[in-house]
């Protein structure tokens, strides 16, 4: 694991962003580990999605655990897989320690952690609460030995508050995280100014809008996620399937489907 966790920690470089093509469960994480990520990454929405919950702290550790295990356990043991576990399946920063340790005793070498307090509705975490949050999740990863990539998902774009997110950025990289991931935002100028006022290794979210990965390498991005987007777009053909079954009563929607041997060889 700590030869992983090294490993995953290397791969944020401006100069060659990580592109993380976010998986929901096992298969999606096997065939994405097939086309060559050099990491894998969940989704939490997808991951919520599948266990048939809504996103936004609906699932119970245990299950969001169990089913990260199970991910960790469908790729090349060699494949760093970071979590994304909200904001931290916890009321408090105990709690979000315990969630770390189940973090690390699945396999994963890496989290994504939101200050959005718990709750789809609710807004930004203070800034000293997420502090200790985070520095409860450094303190549970140092107990047990594993340099956890910590990636401090700052949410004030989404929140309405896009001038705190640099303050928010220091405070969070002061209390251990490693990494700083601001999503909702893809102007180009917007990005960059963000690369240069942010110490550390900074994660983009895709999105309708967002640059190229060579223009956001030229921008300063260390670290490009496709999020929940994968996940929605394969719903999004289960449901122009459904739709075409049901009216015209035609396949043609599913004429590039994966091959089923292919698939059902990639995860024997």
């Amino acid at each position: 694991m700590t030869t992983r966790a090294a490993r995953f920690r290397a791969l944020h470089s401006a100069s060659a962003p990580l592109v993380l093509v976010n998986a929901w469960d096992a298969a999606s994480a096997r065939v994405v580990a097939a086309a060559g990520a050099p990491a894998i990454a969940t989704t939490s929405a997808g991951v919520a999605w599948t266990l048939g919950a809504p996103d936004g702290d609906a699932l119970t550790r245990d299950a969001a655990l169990e089913h990260l295990a199970r991910i960790v356990r469908a790729v090349p043991a060699e494949l760093p897989v970071t979590a994304d576990i909200e904001s931290g399946f916890g009321e408090t920063p105990a709690e979000v320690a315990t969630t770390i340790r189940g973090v690390l005793e699945a396999g994963a070498v890496g989290i994504n952690l939101e200050d959005t307090e718990r709750g789809a509705t609710a807004g930004l975490r203070a800034v000293a609460a997420q502090q200790e949050r985070i520095a409860a999740a450094r303190g549970a990863a140092d107990d047990a030995g594993v340099e956890l990539y910590i990636n401090a998902r700052v949410d004030t774009y989404f929140r309405g508050a896009p001038a705190e997110t640099v303050a928010r950025a220091e405070a969070y990289l002061a209390a251990g995280a490693t990494g700083i991931f601001v999503p909702g935002v893809a102007d180009a100028d917007t990005i960059a100014a963000l690369a240069k006022a942010i110490r550390a290794p900074l994660n983009v979210l895709a999105q309708d809008g967002t640059p190229p990965v060579a223009e956001l390498a030229a921008l300063g991005v260390a670290r490009v996620s496709l999020g929940s987007w994968v996940a929605e777009a394969a719903y999004a053909l289960a449901r122009r399937a459904a739709r075409e079954a049901y009216t015209a009563g035609t396949y043609t929607t599913l004429a590039d489907a994966y091959d089923f041997g292919e698939l059902n060889t990639l995860m024997s």
